[in-house]
Parts: C-alpha cells; sequence; structure tokens
C-alpha cells in the first residue's frame, strides 16, 4: 500500500513538472514569437523608407531633379539678384549629390557658383534682407564639400551681417537687435528658416557657438509668437491662416536646427516640444491620399506640393532621428512621397506648387494664389526629401 501510495505522488510530481516545463517552453516560445513580430514590424516601418518600386526612388528621383537644376538659368529678383528659392534648390541638389558621392554633379553644382565670384557678383544678393542673406547658406555648404576659403569667406559675412546692425536701421530693427535678436526679424513665418539655415551652417563651419545660440533664440522666439494650441502656424501674427508652404519653414527648420543643437543646450526642450506638437497635428491634416492642402485646415483647398514636400521632409527627419514613432510617421510618410512624385511632370518640373505669397488677411487670396510648374519653391523639397531618405 505504501509502495502504491509512493507511486502516485511519484506520477504526480513528474506530471506537475512536466506542466510546470510545458508553461515555460509555452512561454518562452510566446515571448520569442511576440519578440520576432515586433522586429519584423519595426523592419517593415523602416523598410518604409527605404525601399521603394522603380520610378520612385529617391536616389533616382533626386538625380531627375538635380541635373534638372544644374541645366537652369538663375531664378532672380526682379531680375537683379539670386532669389533664396534658388539657394534652397542648390542646396538640396548639392546635399543630394554628396549622399551619392556624385563627383560629376558636384563639379557641375561648382561650375554654376564659380561665376559669382567673378563675372556674375552683381548677382549676389546684399546683406541688408532676410530672404538676402540667407544666401551665405549655400557658400557655407560650398565650403564644407570643397574646403575652399573664398566659399567659407562669403558664407561668414552673410551670417554676421544678420546680427551687425547698419546705420540706417529702423527703430523697430533696432528694437529686435538690442533684445538679442537679428535686426532682420519680422515675425514672417518663412523668414524662421531664411535665418536658421545660415546660422547652422555657420556654426558646423566653425564650431563656434554664437551661431546656434542665434539660430536656437530665434527659433524660440517665433514659436512663441507664431504657433497655435493645434502646433500650426500663423502666416504672420496679424494673417490667422494655416498656409502650407509658411508652416513648411518651420517644419523644415526646427528637425535641422535640432539635429545640430547640442543636447544640453538650454532652448532645446522648447523647440522639441513646439516640433513634436507639429508633427502630431501635421498628420491628423494629412490627407488620404498622403497630400497637404494649400491651407492646412481646408478640405476644398487644392493639394500643394511645396508645403507637402516639407512636411514629409519633417517627418523622414524625425523618424531617422527616432524623435517620431516609426509606425506611425514612416507610413505616412512614405505615403506622401509616392504621391508627391506623381505631381513631376515629363520635363522634371514639379507641379502645383503656389507661387510667391506675401500674408495677406483674406482666406480667398490663399485659394487663388497662381500655380507654377517648375517653381523653385517646389522643387527644392523635393530634392530635400530625395537626400533624406538616403540616409543620415
Amino acid at each position: 500500500m505504501n509502495v502504491l501510495r509512493r507511486s502516485f505522488i511519484a506520477l504526480e510530481i513528474i506530471t506537475k513538472i512536466q506542466i510546470s516545463s510545458t508553461k515555460s517552453v509555452m512561454r518562452k516560445l510566446f515571448l520569442s514569437l511576440l519578440a520576432m513580430i515586433s522586429f519584423q514590424f519595426l523592419f517593415a516601418q523602416q523598410n518604409s523608407l527605404t525601399k521603394f518600386p522603380q520610378g520612385f526612388a529617391p536616389n533616382d528621383v533626386g538625380k531627375r531633379l538635380a541635373y534638372h537644376f544644374v541645366d537652369g538659368r538663375h531664378e532672380l529678383y526682379a531680375g537683379r539678384y539670386i532669389h533664396y528659392a534658388e539657394v534652397c534648390t542648390w542646396n538640396g541638389a548639392l546635399d543630394y549629390a554628396v549622399k551619392t558621392k556624385d563627383q560629376k554633379l558636384i563639379k557641375l553644382l561648382q561650375d554654376k557658383f564659380e561665376p559669382l565670384f567673378t563675372r556674375e557678383k552683381p548677382l549676389l544678393p546684399p546683406m541688408n534682407h532676410v530672404d538676402y542673406n540667407m544666401f551665405g547658406s549655400i557658400a557655407l555648404k560650398f565650403y564644407q564639400v570643397t574646403k575652399d576659403e573664398r566659399y567659407k569667406k562669403m558664407g561668414l559675412a552673410y551670417a554676421d551681417t544678420q546680427w551687425e546692425v547698419p546705420k540706417d536701421a529702423k527703430p523697430d530693427e533696432k528694437a529686435w537687435a538690442d533684445k538679442g535678436y537679428s535686426w532682420q526679424t519680422r515675425l514672417w513665418i518663412d523668414d524662421m528658416y531664411m535665418i536658421t539655415v545660415v546660422q547652422i551652417a555657420a556654426y558646423k563651419v566653425t564650431g563656434d557657438r554664437k551661431y546656434i545660440d542665434r539660430a536656437a533664440k530665434e527659433m524660440v522666439l517665433y514659436l512663441d509668437e507664431l504657433q497655435r494650441p493645434n502646433g500650426l502656424f500663423y502666416h504672420a501674427p496679424d494673417v490667422p491662416y494655416y498656409w502650407a508652404r509658411g508652416a513648411g519653414w518651420m517644419a523644415v527648420g526646427m528637425p535641422d536646427l535640432l539635429r545640430e543643437l547640442p543636447k544640453d543646450h538650454k532652448d532645446r526642450p522648447r523647440i522639441m516640444q513646439g516640433y513634436l506638437t507639429m508633427m502630431k497635428s501635421l498628420k491628423e491634416h494629412q490627407r488620404p491620399n498622403g497630400m497637404w492642402n494649400q491651407l492646412i485646415d481646408e478640405a476644398d483647398f487644392w493639394p500643394e506640393t511645396s508645403g507637402t514636400g516639407m512636411f514629409t521632409y519633417a517627418f523622414i527627419m524625425g523618424v531617422q532621428q527616432g524623435w517620431l514613432d516609426a509606425a506611425e510617421y514612416a507610413p505616412a510618410a512614405r505615403k506622401a512621397w509616392m504621391t508627391m512624385i506623381s505631381y513631376i511632370d515629363e520635363r522634371n518640373n514639379v507641379t502645383e506648387v503656389c507661387t510667391g505669397t506675401g500674408k495677406k488677411n483674406d482666406k480667398q487670396y490663399y485659394h487663388d494664389r497662381p500655380r507654377n510648374a517648375g517653381d523653385l519653391h517646389g522643387q527644392a523639397p523635393y530634392l530635400w526629401c530625395a537626400a533624406a531618405l538616403l540616409g543620415k
């Protein structure tokens, strides 16, 4: 009887061990499966910004647009000075050329710039306006690629004069300077990019903290004055419309600054907050086909390509830097990019680009703005996206 009882006890113990062992194995299998699914999901999100069908690959699209830019004539302000939209496109083309190690393209872009040191020197923008001074950004980018001191000297002159108050400055310009801001401050939404792009470039070239401090201080001012609680931006304090390209300058300017801003910089949390708040709102306003409209929150306005390109760039940068959730924003960026390409015509011109637009407190004004094909306001952000999609 004792033997039988001991046998039953032994059998019970063995059964419990087997059940426990089975549960342990099942638990391990479940955790392994969960890890594998999570990895595959994460890989799929990352893959959505690296694998594209023929005709949509950033390498191919960037090549089409960059070489098209090389072949184009200068875009000028009233036939006099290099336009900031050309500078933006130049920057994008050069970024693309460096990412792809296209030495031929780099040389062609240099050749396009070289006459500005000599016979085309009169086309250089004067150093007296926010839209003009950002020209220095392309000179400083060329310096980073070539180490030719001529570019550095030219570019730093544009960066420094943004903060050097001229003798004939107006009272409001002097007032901004007295507060530590650029005397060129106007609180127009696009100025934020024009100011920070050249200051960031100067910081990258010199390592001088004053340049990045200037950019950050200016960015916080614009965030405080123009960003609304919903994360979007008015064109100007007295123009309460969410114009796509206007907001696009902030969408591009913030991640570009955050990428270079020291981790311990006092203004970094405020700028990151502004960026993340804007990205969340943009995600909510993205149209089903991936585009954004001329006025972001107006469903009956037309899809506009330059703003869409800028917002897409901001999503790509955020995913790559780990600031945005890849599962949410990578597919949104991909959807936008895939639709954007359909707006490039057979001449390699981006279509449906809102023409240059000053501020106006009139909703219909934004609805009726002309739409251009090949406008460099649109070519530039497409190139920025192509270069960004090629990796950090």
